[in-house]
C-alpha cells in the first residue's frame, strides 16, 4: 500500500462518520497487540488551548532528552502533522505500512461479526503502533472530542491528566452547560495520575475536583496570577513563573501565558509521577522552541498578517483581547470562515465591531461550512465598516493584501480547517 492508497482508504472509512465510545477501538487495539499498554501518557483535554499546551509540554520533554510522541487533531499544515515524534511528522512510508496492518486487523474483526472502527479510531491506533515501534518514553495525547468516550481514552498508563479552560463547544455531543461538558472531559482522569488544570469557572472546577477525588488523584490548579509578564507583542512574550525568570515563548496571544504555565505545571506533575527531574535548561529551550501554527501566528510584516484558530466564543474573546492590546488604533482587515455548527453569531458579535473590512469565505468542508453569504449577513449586524462575501479563500487573501496599507493589520480567523490554505497563499504573495 502506498501513502496515497492509504489516504484513499481512510477517506472511504471517514464517510461513515464518527461514533463515541470505546468498545470498537478496544477491539481494534487488541487485534494489534494493545500497543497503548506499552506507553506512558500525558493526556490533554479542554475547550481552547489544548494544542498550544501540548506543543509546550512535548517540546520541553524532547529538549530533556525524552523521546516524545505527539498526537493532535485537527491539523493545519499537513495531514501527517497529527502524529509526531520530537516534532518530526510520521513518514509517509511508515504511515502506509501501519494502515495496511490495521486494514488486515479490521478484516479479522469483521469476520467475527464486529463493527468496523471510525477513521479517528484508526488514526489513534496508527499513532499508538508508531509510538510503540519507535520506543517513545512519553506520549502527549490530545483528546479528539470530549474525553470520557473519546477513542484516546482507551489508554491506561496516564502520568498526568491536563485540562485547559473548559467552556461551551460541541454542545450537541457533550452537553449544554460548561458543567455537563466538564463531566465528559473529566473522564480522562485515571486512578493515581496527577491532575493539572488551568483556571476554571466554579462549576467546572467542582466537577474536576470531584472526579479527581473519586479516582484518588492529586489535583493542582494553576495560579496564573503568579506569572509575571515582562515583555509582549504579536511576535512573542517573556514571563517569569515558578521561580524561573525570563522564560521566552514565541507564541503570541494573551492566552498563551495561561497555556504556558499550565504546561509548566503538567511537566512538573508528570516528572513527579514518573520519578524524573526535568532540567531547568530543558524547560527554557522547550518554551522558546515550541511552535503551534495557526494560533495567533504572524505570517508577514507590512502589513502584519496573522492567522488564529478562534472558532468559538471563548476563543474569540481571547482573540479580541490580544488584538486590542497589540494593535491599538490600527486599521483591521478580517478574513472570516466558520462552521455552521459553531457559535458564529456570538463570534461575529465579539470580533466584527473591531474591523474596517471583513471578507467572509466558504470553508473547504462543504458539508459543514457556513456560507460566505450567510456569514456576511451576520457580520453586517455588528461591523461598522464593509463586509464582503468572497467565495474562495485565495481571492479573500489577495483582496485583503491589496486593500491593506503597510501599517494595517490583516487577521484570518475562525475554523482551523482553512488556515493552512491561508498560510500557503500568503507565503506565495510574499514571494511575488
Amino acid at each position: 500500500m502506498t501513502y496515497k492508497e492509504a489516504r484513499v482508504y481512510l477517506d472511504e472509512v471517514s464517510k461513515y462518520g464518527s461514533v463515541l465510545g470505546l468498545d470498537t477501538v478496544r477491539e481494534l487495539l487488541h487485534e494489534l497487540g494493545d500497543p497503548q499498554k506499552d506507553l506512558r501518557f500525558i493526556h490533554v483535554a479542554g475547550t481552547n488551548g489544548k494544542g498550544s499546551v501540548l506543543a509546550f509540554i512535548s517540546t520541553i520533554l524532547s529538549e530533556a532528552g525524552i523521546r516524545t510522541g505527539r498526537y493532535i487533531s485537527p491539523t493545519v499544515v499537513s495531514y501527517l502533522e497529527r502524529i509526531q515524534i520530537d516534532g518530526k511528522w510520521i513518514p509517509e512510508e511508515e504511515f502506509a505500512e501501519l494502515v495496511q496492518e490495521i486494514q488486515k486487523a479490521i478484516v479479522r474483526m469483521e469476520a467475527k461479526g464486529l463493527p468496523g472502527p471510525t477513521v479517528f479510531e484508526i488514526e489513534t491506533a496508527i499513532a499508538f503502533l508508531y509510538f510503540r515501534n519507535m520506543h517513545c518514553g512519553i506520549v502527549v495525547l490530545e483528546t479528539g472530542l470530549g474525553g470520557k468516550e473519546d477513542a484516546t481514552n482507551i489508554i491506561e498508563h496516564t502520568l498526568a491528566s491536563v485540562f485547559t479552560p473548559i467552556s461551551r463547544d460541541h454542545m450537541s455531543f457533550l452537553g449544554d452547560t460548561p458543567e455537563e461538558i466538564a463531566e465528559q472531559k473529566a473522564g480522562i482522569i485515571k486512578p493515581g495520575c496527577v491532575v493539572v488544570s488551568a483556571p476554571q469557572e466554579p462549576g467546572v472546577r467542582r466537577v474536576l475536583e470531584r472526579r479527581a477525588a473519586e479516582q484518588g488523584c492529586e489535583i493542582r490548579f494553576v495560579k496564573t496570577e503568579d506569572a509575571i509578564v515582562t515583555q509582549e507583542d504579536y511576535r512573542g512574550q517573556t514571563f517569569s513563573y515558578g521561580g524561573m525568570k525570563e522564560l521566552n515563548i514565541r507564541m503570541a496571544g494573551t492566552y498563551q501565558i495561561i497555556n504556558g504555565v499550565t504546561a509548566w505545571e503538567a511537566v512538573r506533575a508528570a516528572g513527579d509521577a514518573a520519578g524524573m527531574q526535568i532540567p531547568e535548561e530543558a524547560i527554557r529551550r522547550g518554551f522558546e522552541n515550541a511552535r503551534w501554527p495557526g494560533r495567533f501566528t504572524c505570517l508577514r510584516e507590512g502589513p502584519v498578517f496573522l492567522v488564529d484558530g478562534a472558532h468559538n466564543a471563548d476563543g474569540a474573546l481571547w482573540l479580541k483581547k490580544s488584538v486590542e492590546r497589540y494593535f491599538p488604533g490600527r486599521r483591521l482587515f478580517f478574513i472570516m470562515g466558520v462552521f455552521r455548527d459553531k457559535e458564529y453569531k456570538r463570534i461575529a458579535q465579539i470580533m466584527a465591531p473591531l474591523a474596517e473590512r471583513i471578507y467572509t469565505v466558504n470553508l473547504p468542508d462543504e458539508t459543514r461550512t457556513l456560507s460566505a453569504q450567510e456569514l456576511k449577513k451576520t457580520a453586517e449586524l455588528y461591523c461598522k465598516g464593509t463586509v464582503l462575501a468572497v467565495n474562495d479563500i485565495e481571492s479573500a487573501v489577495e483582496e485583503a493584501m491589496r486593500g491593506a496599507e503597510e501599517e494595517d493589520v490583516i487577521l484570518a480567523f475562525g475554523s482551523l480547517s482553512y488556515l493552512g490554505r491561508v498560510m500557503e497563499i500568503a507565503a506565495t504573495e510574499t514571494e511575488r
